[in-house]
């Protein structure tokens, strides 16, 4: 996410966020947390007075709204618990949580980034506490399906990804889609593209027509991960990019697939299909001058529609990559229970209440996308209701892709920094994937 988002982008994203070495590496892992035994509480009401700690990254206008409505409601409903709610920007939160979790305090709840940088390295200093006994009293495993689940499990160890115990239960799905400037569009005589082969002849005529064909802002380094996965999702096979993306033996980027999705890029840069100094330009500046109407089209998440449709309205349209059923996506940065938390019933009842069936119902009504229940929602027609079927074609035809930075712990600053020089021309298409495949090889063989 992004800010994720889900920046997320997705973060990251998304996708998407700052990676450095494993917390707590200069000593030995901590030993997970054992897991709570079956006297599990759930009835809040009975945990006494407590105050939780709340760290998340939903500052964004829908994200903020939503979240401040079910705080409010859950202290409502259990007077007894105290949110303490501290809200970071995605960049600013994972720049500061891998110090607060290695502090004798951590905040009880956490947003943290489901890769392998973040949440990975967390799981292996056994910092975060898993989730399975609190799953099976609140039936999350019955609430999401695996599809969702995979993306916030892990091994005890960090190591595998993907599967193994649950350490964070996610609010809203995330998929990487084409926003599109409607009015502009039919001024060019266009239609949205249908096939990968029209995208990029809407590209080539919005250029002619002295438009910015693509707005990014890639000064954060992340937001270009987006751009090259939904290019690569046209080119290389999926089960690919989900071997790469998950960081797991058996893959290679040394392929003829992603050397086409590499020179693709380079060719929209020797084209001018990008505004002029996106490399220099911040991810929130970018988006916000497509929302005021700079550029025709922006590759970008699910958790952009709820701002930009302020601003743009019904002009606003979202559509899954044109071509192939891929499309970079997963879940919202899912929330977890830090190890050293004195209250773990407590922070586990705050979990459930904010993804369940009401909140999922929240989640929409602030122009967001609910991770559960999706087709039990009811959106009218318009941006919101583009992403609810783009978000609900793509997860039926299981045809999302994992993002890229999950793949190892350094991927997500080794990926960006690659894709910079890539779309600056200091490296060349081959250069650039001899890159991803040093770092990707060098953990996949290490792993075990």
């Amino acid at each position: 996410m992004t800010p994720k988002m889900r920046v997320a982008a997705a973060a990251c994203v998304l996708a998407l966020a700052t990676a450095a070495c494993a917390p707590g590496s200069s000593a030995p892992p901590a030993t997970s947390p054992a897991q709570p035994s079956g006297g599990v509480r759930t009835d809040a009401s009975k945990l006494g007075n407590v105050t939780l700690t709340v760290w998340d990254q939903e500052v964004r206008g829908g994200q903020n709204a939503q979240m401040s409505k079910l705080v409010a409601d859950f202290q409502a409903k259990y007077p007894n618990i105290k949110i303490k709610r501290v809200s970071r920007s995605f960049d600013d939160l994972n720049t500061t949580l891998r110090l607060a979790l290695t502090g004798n305090e951590p905040p009880d709840v956490v947003q943290a980034n489901n890769g392998r940088p973040q949440m990975g390295a967390f799981v292996k200093a056994g910092q975060l506490r898993p989730l399975d006994a609190y799953a099976e009293a609140y039936g999350w495993k019955k609430r999401y399906p695996q599809s969702v689940l995979q993306y916030v499990s892990y091994s005890s160890d960090g190591k595998i990804f993907g599967q193994g115990s649950l350490y964070g239960m996610p609010q809203v799905g995330e998929v990487v889609g084409v926003l599109y400037n409607k009015e502009k569009l039919a001024k060019l005589g266009l239609t949205p593209p249908k096939t990968w082969e029209d995208f990029q002849a809407a590209l080539a005529k919005a250029k002619t027509a002295g438009e910015t064909p693509l707005m990014l802002g890639n000064l954060d380094k992340w937001p270009a991960i987006h751009v090259f996965g939904t290019v690569q999702g046209q080119n290389v096979p999926a089960d690919q990019i989900s071997t790469l993306g998950f960081g797991r033996k058996g893959g290679s980027w040394n392929s003829p697939e992603n050397t086409k999705a590499a020179q693709q890029l380079v060719d929209w840069v020797d084209k001018g299909y990008f505004n002029k100094g996106f490399n220099g330009e911040g991810y929130d500046p970018a988006w916000q001058a497509f929302g005021k109407g700079e550029g025709v089209f922006l590759i970008g998440g699910s958790w952009l529609l709820a701002d930009l449709e302020k601003t743009m309205g019904k002009n606003l349209g979202f559509m899954l990559p044109p071509g192939a059923p891929v499309a970079t996506g997963g879940t919202g940065l899912p929330f977890a229970i830090t190890a050293k938390s004195p209250n773990p019933d407590a922070a586990a009842a705050y979990i459930d209440f904010i993804t369940n069936s009401d909140a999922m119902k929240v989640l929409t009504s602030n122009g967001l996308l609910p991770i559960a229940d999706t087709d039990q929602q009811t959106v009218p027609a318009g941006p919101q209701q583009d992403m609810f079927t783009a978000f609900s074609t793509i997860t039926k035809q299981n045809g999302l892709a994992p993002y890229l930075d999950y793949a190892t712990p350094t991927f997500s600053d080794t990926l960006g920094a690659a894709l910079q020089d890539l779309l600056a021309k200091k490296k060349t298409p081959q250069e650039f994937l001899d890159t991803l495949e040093k770092d990707y090889k060098t953990f996949s063989d290490s792993n075990g």
